[in-house]
């Protein structure tokens, strides 16, 4: 049975590290220019802060997917209590079509928003931000929620 979880970063940073190469590799951008290297100072300093949400799905004790979000009132609009996503993930053999099939992976997807919606409104979280990757779209999961697409990110690497 999986279930899931509102989890402290600092307790479950070290575990989660297990997973977050992999995850990189997967998803990131522009991987021969930048190094995976998470300032996981101030991933900390902001949960001493109040403004890291953290859920976790597990099965039998074992991570299977995590949503990490940022909790501050918006720039523009103070009095809106916002939840902006940092990241996602879902572990490979719960997402490959493989192991499971698609709805059951999207069944999985489901049941983490939910729970991170569950918690947002019980911190009375009056917005959220969700995002999904091009390549790896999770859009649906996101509609059927009942979000709808409000901007789109596009990227340049300007570096050396």
């Amino acid at each position: 049975m999986i279930t899931a979880h509102v989890e402290r970063l600092h307790d479950t940073l070290e575990e989660l590290k297990a997973h977050f190469a992999e995850h990189w590799q997967a998803l990131a951008l522009d991987q021969d220019k930048v190094a995976l290297e998470p300032n996981y100072e101030i991933y900390l300093q902001r949960e001493d802060l109040g403004e890291v949400l953290l859920t976790v799905l597990r099965e039998t004790g074992k991570v299977v997917a995590y949503f990490v979000g940022f909790l501050a009132p918006a720039l523009h609009y103070q009095s809106c209590y916002t939840l902006t996503m940092d990241l996602f993930w879902l572990a490979p053999a719960y997402r490959d079509a493989d192991s499971l099939s698609q709805l059951e992976a999207h069944m999985l997807a489901s049941q983490l928003f939910e729970a991170v919606l569950a918690e947002a409104r019980r911190r009375c979280v009056k917005r959220v931000f969700f995002g999904s990757k091009l390549h790896a779209d999770a859009s649906r999961v996101f509609e059927e929620l009942g979000m709808v697409e409000v901007e789109r990110y596009y990227s340049k690497w300007l570096g050396e």
